[in-house]
C-alpha cells in the first residue's frame, strides 16, 4: 500500500523522469516551416545512427546502407532500405504518412498492437545532408533514433558535429552513436 510520503515523492519526481522521454530540440535547430517533398525524395546514404537502443557492440553490425524515399501520389513516402551483408542483400520498407507539421510523418503501421512511430526531418539542405529523428512509443518506453543521411559519403565536420549535438540533446551518450565501416564497401555493387 502506498503511503502519503511515497505519493508525494512520486508527484515531485515523475515530471523529471518523464522529461527524459520527450525529445529536446537544442538551440540552433529551428522547426522547419516548409518542407519540399519532391526535393527530399531519392536515395540517401545512412552515414550515422544514434539511438537509446544502440551500444558499442552494435557498431560491428552496421554495414553501409542506402535508404530511398519515393514520393507516391504527391502525398506520402514509400521508404526502402537496402543493406549488403557479405553476398546477401537485406531490404526492408515502410510508408511515411505526412502530418500537419512540415517534415513530420507517422509510420504507417499494419495490424493491431503495432507501436506508434513518428519521424521528423529536423534539418536538411536536400542536396547534401538530412538529420532525421524517429520516436517509437512502445508500451513501456520510447525508442529514440537519430539518423544522419547524405547524398554522398562526404560531409563536413560541421554537419557531423550537428548530428552529435542533436543526439546528445536527446539524452544519448557517445556509446549510443554508431557509424558504418565503409572501408571495403563499393556503392556500385548492385547486390540490392
Amino acid at each position: 500500500m502506498m503511503g502519503p510520503w511515497w505519493i508525494l515523492w512520486l508527484v515531485l519526481t515523475l515530471p523529471q523522469i518523464l522529461e527524459g522521454l520527450n525529445p529536446a530540440t537544442p538551440q540552433g535547430f529551428p522547426q522547419l516551416t516548409n518542407f519540399e517533398n519532391d526535393q527530399f525524395q531519392g536515395e540517401w546514404f545512412v552515414l550515422g545512427l544514434a539511438g537509446n537502443t544502440y551500444s558499442i557492440e552494435h557498431r560491428s553490425l552496421l554495414n553501409p546502407y542506402i535508404t530511398s524515399f519515393e514520393l507516391k501520389n504527391n502525398s506520402y513516402f514509400q521508404v526502402t532500405n537496402s543493406m549488403t551483408r557479405g553476398k546477401r542483400c537485406d531490404t526492408w520498407s515502410y510508408t511515411l504518412i505526412p502530418t500537419a507539421k512540415p517534415g513530420q510523418f507517422t509510420v504507417e503501421n499494419k495490424g493491431s498492437g503495432a507501436d506508434k512511430e513518428d519521424v521528423q526531418v529536423i534539418e536538411t539542405d536536400y542536396t547534401n545532408f538530412s538529420l532525421v529523428l524517429s520516436l517509437r512509443k512502445t508500451s513501456s518506453y520510447t525508442i529514440t533514433r537519430v539518423s544522419l543521411l547524405g547524398r554522398n559519403w562526404r560531409l563536413t565536420r560541421k554537419i557531423i558535429e550537428r548530428f552529435i549535438c542533436f543526439g546528445k540533446a536527446q539524452k544519448l551518450t557517445k556509446n549510443n552513436f554508431i557509424f558504418p565501416d565503409v572501408t571495403d564497401w563499393v556503392p556500385e555493387q548492385k547486390l540490392c
